[in-house]
């Protein structure tokens, strides 16, 4: 009879034991989660602030590329409206020295240009 008490308070030391460990391990799991948890908190916090940075970058990004399109469209179409007033000016160059009479006057301009210039300079 003595045995059997040993041996009922053995497992009842052994019962409580186990049952005050796992008591402990699931407070202590228990705690883990919940650090894990912050961390995780923590760490989504700091996700969604990148996540808004990234946001509000790429925004000025499409912005500033929008600007930038807008300026190239107006110095294309500069360029296009002063394409257009230069071929109109060599054609019309063009139209004056393809005349035989014209050329002779644009001789004669020119001559007189540089006699002008000549005498300018002999005189300054």
């Amino acid at each position: 009879m003595i045995n059997s008490r040993r041996d009922v308070r053995g497992n009842r030391a052994a019962l409580f034991d186990g049952i005050e460990e796992g008591g402990i391990r699931a407070s202590s799991s228990y705690a883990s989660r919940e650090l894990e948890d912050d961390e995780n908190e923590k760490a989504l916090d700091s996700l969604h602030d990148r996540v808004n940075i990234l946001k509000r970058l790429t925004g000025d990004i499409h912005e500033e590329a929008e600007s930038h399109n807008r300026l190239l469209d107006r110095m294309g179409n500069a360029m296009d409206a002063s394409r257009g007033a230069l071929s109109g000016t060599v054609d019309r160059f063009k139209t004056v020295f393809e005349s035989k009479s014209n050329r002779r006057m644009a001789t004669l301009v020119a001559s007189f240009l540089a006699l002008f210039l000549l005498i300018y300079f002999l005189t300054r």
